[in-house]
């Protein structure tokens, strides 16, 4: 055989000229998702600074070294300044810098847990109903219109409300009350979008010849449903985090939500209104570290929906 006669069978087999087939790897839609966010600036700088706050949830002693409270009466509402407290002084002489970096713990830890609770209740309810239709779909329907009608955050207010916190409630409780105040009024939206996500998953092909070969649900469900309509509830529930961090802040500002002893950045919020006249740089850096969290997930967010949206690409 020819030369010109071998690079024509090579192109239509698909070989190379020297014998060896070439076979294009198939990807998947997670493969390409990662290959649209490695090329997104704005998935970087949201993975930065979400690394940044939770080094400083889970290591603050790691950029500074002060108590959070330990009040200076002396140094009250001392300005900000490189020699001294580098965010100055509360109205009772705590280090605001101290304050602040301490606050991520709090602010972080709900927005986290918050997330993982209605993002495993959401998808529960909604793959259940999906999946199985008929009455099961109507009464978890049902439940999650009744949820619906009260928005999250009047429903976290009436919550705390009814179980207020003081000075002697642990730590761990304080904080677990905002979570489950959030998973209780937060869970409808995820166990809606997963409910459509299953309804459009459940009539493909795979789903359909698992069933004829005799696949129980729970296998249909945990290899071909859940893994196939998991996506754009990952993509919420990344956008949902930093809605919880500003909803755990709103409800400590108000004084129902994290209380002192807890630190936070709400609580900081909080504080910050009694002088804001005279000390306005109370209210700007827990503020503004506030901000910088709650932008960074939905930065994050939306950044991870473009991606696992194929009209994008």
């Amino acid at each position: 055989m020819t030369e010109a006669s071998t690079i024509a069978v090579s192109a239509e087999t698909g070989a190379a000229p020297g014998g060896d087939v070439q076979q294009d790897k198939p990807r998947s839609l997670a493969s390409d998702a990662w290959r649209q966010l490695k090329k997104n600036p704005i998935f970087w700088v949201s993975v930065i600074l979400i690394a940044l706050f939770v080094l400083m949830a889970v290591v603050p002693q790691l950029f500074t070294s002060t108590d959070p409270n330990e009040a200076i009466l002396q140094q009250a509402r001392e300005r900000p300044s490189l020699d001294g407290p580098w965010f100055g002084r509360d109205i009772q002489g705590y280090d605001i810098y101290a304050r602040t970096i301490h606050g991520a713990r709090a602010s972080i830890l709900v927005g986290v847990f918050a997330t993982l609770s209605t993002l495993i209740i959401g998808t529960a309810l909604g793959i259940i109903a999906g999946f199985y239709g008929g009455w099961i779909d109507a009464i978890v329907s049902r439940l999650t219109d009744i949820f619906f009608a009260i928005p999250l955050l009047l429903g976290g207010i009436l919550f705390m409300s009814v179980m207020p916190n003081d000075q002697n409630t642990p730590y761990l409780v304080v904080v677990g009350k905002v979570v489950v105040v959030l998973a209780i009024f937060g869970w409808p939206g995820i166990a809606r979008l997963m409910r459509s996500s299953v309804l459009q998953v459940k009539p493909n092909d795979y789903v359909q010849a698992a069933r004829a070969l005799g696949a129980s649900p729970w296998r249909i469900i945990r290899s071909h449903v859940l893994p196939n309509a998991m996506a754009p509830v990952i993509v919420v529930s990344t956008i949902n985090l930093g809605v919880y961090i500003a909803v755990e802040a709103t409800l400590s500002f108000l004084g129902i939500g994290l209380t002192p002893p807890a630190v936070s950045w709400g609580v900081a919020i909080s504080d910050a209104l009694v002088g804001i006249r005279t000390t306005p740089h109370m209210l700007l850096f827990p503020s503004l570290f506030l901000s910088l969290a709650v932008l960074a997930f939905i930065m994050l967010g939306d950044a991870i929906r473009d991606a696992f949206d194929p009209k994008s690409r």
